[in-house]
């Protein structure tokens, strides 16, 4: 796969790196490094800043911005660092049409890989607070959180789960979770899912990742259901 150019990413992500080095360090795999026998660093440094940078600004921003208990916002801020969300926001702008990878990982999925695409977006993360300070990484971290705080206990909610609870009381029942569109840019797609029971659409949901779509539909069943209240 042709790797796309940094500019683009700049234009996804809405900065443009003074020092564009750092930028190429983000997006360095180890296996890309190995490769290049030390002529380029890789992004594992980055990806440890990475991860303080991501805590402390989710951290303030709930802190903020809701009055929730300690126990809550413990809640969120792991499910808004982990690697799953990680690496949804690494897919929602394209982030692995980017990387520098070496010719196994290359060919073993390395650009779909979520643990690859977690970290190197906290790599990113990294390279724009160095290069920018904190006035220019803090709005790029929190344009992936206003979905989640509209309703904060949404971020660990995990209403496939009860859903699946629900249905399995009925061992010849079967769900499953069906993608009827993708509309948008790549960095800002909205995806539309439904669920459905035995062939018959049971709820309706959409976000901006496939699996946050999945919850939304599985919450609306849900609902439907008489399980939980809207």
């Amino acid at each position: 796969m042709e790797v796309r150019p940094q500019s683009e990413l700049e234009e996804i992500i809405g900065y443009r790196f003074k020092d564009q080095g750092l930028l190429t360090e983000a997006l360095c795999h180890s296996s890309y490094a190995n490769e290049k026998r030390g002529t380029l660093h890789c992004n594992e440094r980055l990806e440890f800043l990475g991860d303080s940078v991501l805590s402390i600004v989710v951290s303030n921003y709930l802190f903020r911005n809701t009055k929730l208990p300690e126990g809550e916002l413990t809640k969120i801020r792991a499910s808004l660092v982990c690697e799953r969300s990680l690496y949804e926001w690494a897919q929602r702008i394209g982030l692995g049409s980017f990387l520098l990878l070496g010719h196994g990982e290359e060919q073993s999925g390395g650009r779909e890989r979520a643990s690859i695409l977690s970290d190197a977006f906290e790599a990113v993360i990294a390279a724009v607070f160095l290069d920018g300070g904190m006035d220019a990484v803090r709005p790029y971290i929190l344009r992936f959180l206003p979905e989640q705080f509209d309703r904060p206990s949404e971020a660990f909610h995990d209403y496939k789960t009860v859903l699946q609870e629900v249905i399995q009381q009925n061992p010849e029942e079967h769900v499953e979770y069906v993608l009827v569109s993708a509309e948008g840019p790549d960095h800002a797609k909205v995806f539309a899912v439904e669920v459905r029971l035995n062939s018959n659409v049971i709820g309706k949901g959409k976000g901006r990742s496939k699996k946050i779509a999945e919850q939304m539909a599985a919450k609306e069943a849900l609902i439907l259901m008489g399980e939980i209240e809207a």
